[in-house]
């Protein structure tokens, strides 16, 4: 048997945008090592006739920075198709960090990200200082599919300036030098770039913006010298949208990475309503890129969604007093409380508490962006079917429509806060962006905010509503498999991955299409110190492979671990 596994009389799709074709793959010691027409035998055979076979999808944008150390699978990511993730991004991360500021960064975490405090506590040995000992504890772990990691500039920022970092205080010269030693040491240990936020809305569990949220343009210029000096990297960056638009934000770290020669990515979200701001930013990446730099905007395929619900961070009774009164029970008692119809009439006559100034509060009554999200979740749905348009057909008030909705399934009922992307009430806009070639995806934001986003699962949303469910507007299939396997895998220097042809990687999906489907999210309570977190599954994934072993089929996990930690760029296969 000359291969170990051989893929038989699948439509592949090469990851490239061509052409779909029936043929075979070979896999010899974790390297497709032949395509088209396979007559040798494998240890291992899948038939895939009929399926579509495509390389292993690349998820930009994680934050698995946590769960990478406590667990040996990054689902929901995995569950989709996904075999390389990266994380780090936004800034926020575990390393380096001294004993010290364990709870500075923890709070961070807790507060960008929504992963509870005790988690992380619970769950995180803290066995590392530097990020190179961070780097080597993933290293030493072994889980389904690959991770990869930016620095981030939080803790880089705590790391060297202590309190005065976690205070946002200017740095000084000799705090830059050491930044930029460090971002340089930290690319020669295998950092894929640099990441950085300051986003307004980022902020800690306590409240406060922070550490790299306004960080002058000498220290991302000296960070990125550094990333420069250890060998180049990526630059990944969550701007701010002040009323102006992104012009001001934006130029920075664009002036930044054009000194320095290195690439940019940055999070683009597409307003609901109001002046289209994200044309502004489009029209800044043409002319960086038309300048010689290397620019794209990340944007995710689907709305940025929040999930509201009774068993989750949010809901739109969190601020009212009489909710919060009954807020502790276990979850049956809760909703059978709820159904009584005193309780009712008495939350509904409420108002919330002064600190309504919390953002998610006002989220989750933006009733006309908020959405039931069924057994076969629509995250495109109707602006008939939102909160708003609901309660004015049965005459009641919105927020008697949302209670009542939560109440529903026992109270797992789970509300879509379709909170940016959804422009007029449409993912044309979306549509449109993810067609061009300065547009890589990405945000899925697996492995973070536990109990509010669930959006890991876009390469499956992607692959059904994009390609054959919407009724105008779809993707072909190749182009859709392109834009989640070579083009991320291009923007994040991982040329060893993300197409089908010899010498590459075996990270592979066998997938049957007309079958695909996603399930609704769900509460699940498999983290450390028994926290709680949302997971979502699919149907439809016949076998997903990573480094030529099979991490899952009909989508059941293995016990195959192949995952490893990926050091630095990689180059593409000479042959």
């Amino acid at each position: 048997m000359t291969y170990d596994l051989v893929i038989r009389n699948g439509t592949i799709v090469d990851g490239l945008g061509g052409e779909p074709y029936v043929g075979d793959v070979g896999v010899r010691d974790g390297v497709i090592a032949a395509v088209g027409e396979v007559s040798e035998g494998g240890a291992r055979e899948i038939d895939a006739t009929g399926l579509l076979v495509t390389p292993g999808f690349v998820d930009l944008h994680t934050h698995y920075d946590g769960q990478a150390i406590w667990s040996d699978r990054l689902n929901p990511s995995s569950a989709h198709g996904v075999t390389t993730v990266v994380m780090g991004n936004c800034g926020v991360g575990f390393a380096p960090c001294r004993a010290a500021d364990h709870d500075v960064l923890v709070d961070v975490m807790a507060g960008v990200e929504d992963i509870p405090g005790v988690v992380m506590t619970d769950g995180l040995p803290w066995t590392w200082e530097t990020f190179g000992e961070y780097m080597d504890a993933l290293d030493a772990g072994r889980r389904d599919i690959d991770v990869a990691a930016y620095l981030p500039h939080s803790p880089l920022r705590v790391y060297v300036m202590g309190q005065r970092g976690a205070d946002r205080e200017p740095a000084t010269a000799e705090d830059l030098a050491k930044m930029r030693a460090l971002a340089k040491e930290a690319v020669e240990l295998g950092a894929l770039g640099f990441a950085s936020s300051r986003l307004a809305t980022h902020r800690t569990e306590g409240g406060r913006q922070i550490p790299s949220y306004n960080a002058a343009y000498d220290e991302i210029l000296e960070i990125g010298r550094g990333i420069a000096d250890g060998g180049g990297g990526l630059i990944q960056f969550v701007p701010d949208i002040p009323a102006g638009g992104y012009q001001p934000v934006l130029q920075q770290v664009f002036d930044a990475a054009s000194d320095v020669g290195l690439p940019v990515t940055f999070t683009l979200v597409v307003g609901n309503a109001g002046d289209p701001l994200w044309e502004d930013a489009v029209t800044m990446v043409e002319k960086a890129n038309g300048s010689g730099g290397e620019v794209t905007a990340q944007v995710l395929p689907r709305p940025i969604g929040l999930m509201i619900g009774l068993d989750l961070t949010v809901n739109p009774f969190m601020l009212y007093p009489s909710y919060r009164e009954i807020a502790g029970l276990p979850l049956a008692e809760r909703v059978a409380t709820m159904r009584r119809p005193e309780v009712r009439a008495r939350i509904l006559a409420d108002k919330p508490t002064e600190t309504a100034m919390n953002p998610l509060f006002y989220l989750a009554q933006a009733w006309d962006w908020i959405f039931p999200l069924g057994d076969n979740p629509d995250y495109e749905p109707d602006a008939a079917n939102s909160i708003a348009a609901r309660a004015r057909a049965r005459g009641v008030s919105p927020l008697a429509e949302a209670y009542d909705r939560l109440l529903d399934d026992d109270g797992h009922a789970i509300l879509l806060g379709a909170m940016a992307n959804f422009q007029g009430a449409s993912l044309d806009t979306v549509g449109e962006l993810i067609r061009r070639d300065d547009v890589v995806l990405g945000l899925g934001d697996g492995g973070a905010h536990y109990g509010m986003i669930c959006d890991a699962s876009y390469s499956t949303y992607l692959l059904t509503h994009w390609t054959r469910d919407r009724a105008s507007g779809r993707l072909p299939v190749a182009e859709a498999v392109r834009e989640l396997t070579s083009v991320p895998a291009r923007v994040a220097g991982l040329g060893d991955r993300g197409r089908i042809a010899v010498g590459y990687k075996a990270d592979l999906n066998v997938i049957d299409h007309g079958r695909l489907r996603l399930h609704k999210p769900v509460v699940t309570h498999d983290l450390p110190a028994g926290g709680r977190r949302l997971d979502q599954t699919a149907d439809g994934y016949v076998a997903t492979i990573v480094s030529g072993e099979v991490i899952s089929e009909n989508g059941v996990p293995t016990s195959a671990r192949p995952g490893r930690l990926v050091r630095g760029h990689q180059p593409a296969p000479t042959s």
